[in-house]
């Protein structure tokens, strides 16, 4: 755990000082580490994940941009399969002390992302990185623990999430 940028530093102290309330006084810690997780209500500015960027984007008939080389992957985890994996681990005696994971346990480029989620006539471009630095260039997760503890598994795929998400943009 070699964090980056002042945002992983940032989370990473936050699960040392939950760790320390749990080695110290003997609270009941679980820390969870949900990967990018996508869906409804999420943001579409900058501040927002790359799934609905891209899908705000796409409907809106506008460029997705793209920081970088787009060789960058992330392991993309829809809303619904991580809130049952909040929810199960918060009720789960099993992940008392312990630091969990939860993704798909696949990786998808940031160009094969925006190649699934650009219909026709949507243009896809490069543009330089703004925090080239900061940039991690792999992240897949082991869902292994989630599995092994709580019998959690993801139960959507990109493409059925991104579907689901462009639905619901539609409409709201």
């Amino acid at each position: 755990v070699k964090p980056a940028s002042p945002y992983a530093g940032s989370k990473l102290a936050a699960e040392n000082m939950a760790e320390s309330y749990y080695h110290g006084y003997d609270l009941p810690v679980t820390i969870l580490r949900p990967f990018n997780t996508y869906g409804p209500y999420q943001k579409t500015g900058m501040a927002g994940g790359v799934v609905s960027i891209f899908v705000d984007r796409d409907l809106d008939d506008r460029t997705l941009k793209i920081f970088g080389d787009g060789t960058q992957t992330r392991d993309l985890l829809y809303a619904t399969d991580c809130a049952r994996f909040v929810v199960d681990a918060t009720f789960s005696d099993a992940t008392v002390g312990e630091v969990i994971n939860a993704g798909t346990g696949e990786d998808i480029s940031i160009n094969d992302l925006a190649d699934l989620v650009a219909t026709d006539g949507t243009d896809i471009e490069h543009v330089e990185h703004h925090h080239p630095q900061s940039e991690v260039q792999r992240l897949r997760c082991d869902p292994g623990k989630a599995e092994e503890l709580l019998g959690w598994r993801p139960e959507v795929s990109l493409a059925e999430g991104v579907g689901r998400l462009r639905r619901w943009m539609r409409e709201s």
